[in-house]
């Protein structure tokens, strides 16, 4: 695939949007849409196989492409051009793959009447749009930071309408799409990484406009501010005002989701100029990391809210889905246990598990960081966030995806990981791991294992090689 010419690549990619804007109009996460769909429904219903056909191929069209220039893009901006023709036609459409849209604006509804979303459920109010959400999130607090309640509740006071707050959540994600291609070519000059390289895998990935655009994620503009922050942190090290100026951007960051959170150790490193020293960390990171906390605790405050948050992430225990290698492992061990006439949920123990893991390698990662890139080991620590929570959904991966990108040598597997999430979810939101775990969770803990082993050779033969005597010559 080569020698694919790129001007094909452009029209095969904006045919692929084109297609799954159509779809979206046809049976699109839409307001009066069914709240309990299935593949069957969706197929036997209204124009089904034209929508599942239109979204197949427009996914398949945009992957196709993305992954035929993955490392050579012929300009950054080329690589501009055309991924802002590949979004272009997702401005326009109802939201694809997810119902998350109305949830953002009967959470904004709550908070405009004085009613703080992170104690009671949206079915409270009601808001006036209850019937568009998905059941399972009606009487959950809200998961997110206490800057986009506040977002979320201007856009609903501002705009009074469903179709109003959705397009101004819409502006709110390009807005953060427009921040990460500003700022991303400051990390990948950093790193050493082709800028237009970087470019072309995050904003042209098939995961933008589905689900940062046209899904309307606040995703978008979380990860659009954490690469804003890391970019003022790495342009001026060493020097207190802008690193705090670049702390205070990552606690904005963390303000709409506090994922954000996992990067700034990571910033606090990359804020020192010349060799590591406790000295120079606590010189140096200590306005990266008191801007960060300064700013998220000052939003909460003002906002007048508290960290309810905290009890809205663990709600999210409540989707059971194998694309989450620990859910995927308990969901395994659950089966092999019923040939034995064992009825076990397994689930709370293979997640807590991971959540200590996770906090394993999060530390190991960050004491590897102290002489190594800063950036490289962020992005590994976001990956490592997204691969052992209990819940993942395919907007999740582009938390990484924007640091992998800009940080990585090698960029087959995570592509390969964004082609897959693509597929995920169909048009309507309808989430296909629901109805293969049988044959999903056996093959998601199979890889694992072998993943698992692959690190443990790797460690391995890298503790061998470095007891190695240097040959004098």
């Amino acid at each position: 695939m080569a020698d694919v010419p790129h001007h094909l690549v452009r029209w095969t990619g904006l045919a692929g949007s084109i297609m799954l804007s159509v779809a979206a109009f046809l049976g699109g996460a839409l307001p009066d849409g069914d709240l309990r769909p299935n593949p069957v429904k969706i197929w036997l219903g209204p124009n089904g196989p034209l929508i599942i056909g239109l979204w197949l191929f427009g996914t398949a069209a945009m992957a196709v492409a993305w992954w035929t220039l993955r490392d050579r893009v012929p300009s950054a901006r080329w690589a501009l051009v055309t991924a802002g023709l590949w979004v272009l036609p997702f401005l326009f459409t109802p939201p694809l793959g997810s119902r998350d849209a109305y949830a953002y604006a009967c959470q904004g509804a709550s908070y405009a009447n004085g009613i703080s979303p992170y104690e009671y459920g949206v079915s409270t109010l009601p808001c006036p749009w209850l019937d568009t959400m998905s059941y399972i999130w009606r009487d959950t607090p809200a998961p997110y930071g206490p800057l986009f309640v506040v977002l979320s509740g201007a856009v609903v006071a501002a705009t009074g309408s469903l179709i109003g707050s959705i397009a101004l959540f819409r502006v709110l994600a390009v807005a953060g799409v427009a921040l990460t291609a500003a700022c991303l070519p400051v990390l990948a000059r950093r790193c050493g990484v082709p800028v237009e390289r970087a470019l072309w895998l995050t904003l042209a990935s098939p995961l933008v406009g589905v689900h940062l655009i046209s899904g309307v994620h606040n995703d978008a503009l979380m990860v659009g501010l954490l690469v804003a922050g890391l970019a003022v942190v790495v342009s001026r090290p060493g020097r207190p005002w802008p690193l705090l100026a670049g702390g205070v951007v990552l606690g904005l960051a963390a303000g709409i989701k506090v994922t954000a959170l996992v990067v700034v150790p990571f910033a606090a490193l990359a804020a020192i100029t010349g060799g590591f020293s406790l000295r120079a960390l606590l010189r140096h990171g200590t306005p990266v990391v008191g801007g960060t906390v300064a700013t998220l605790f000052g939003v909460t405050l003002a906002a007048g809210l508290d960290l309810g948050w905290i009890t809205g992430l663990s709600h999210g225990n409540e989707v059971v889905a194998w694309t989450s290698p620990p859910t995927a492992v308990g969901q395994t061990v659950n089966y092999l246990a019923l040939p034995f006439g064992q009825h076990i949920d397994a689930l709370p123990v293979t997640r807590a598990i991971a959540v200590l893991v996770l906090a394993a390698v999060l530390v190991w990662l960050w004491f590897r960081a102290r002489h190594r890139e800063p950036l490289w080991h962020a992005a590994l620590a976001l990956t490592a966030t997204v691969a052992l929570a209990p819940l993942f959904h395919p907007w999740y991966w582009f938390w990484p995806l924007a640091l992998l990108a800009a940080t990585a040598q090698r960029t087959w597997w995570f592509s390969a990981v964004t082609v897959y999430a693509a597929f995920l979810v169909l048009a309507d939101g309808t989430g296909l791991p629901r109805y293969t775990k049988t044959v999903g969770a056996p093959l998601m803990t199979l890889f694992v294992i072998v993943v698992a082993v692959r690190l443990v050779r790797s460690a391995k033969e890298a503790r061998t090689a470095a007891r190695q005597p240097v040959p004098v010559e």
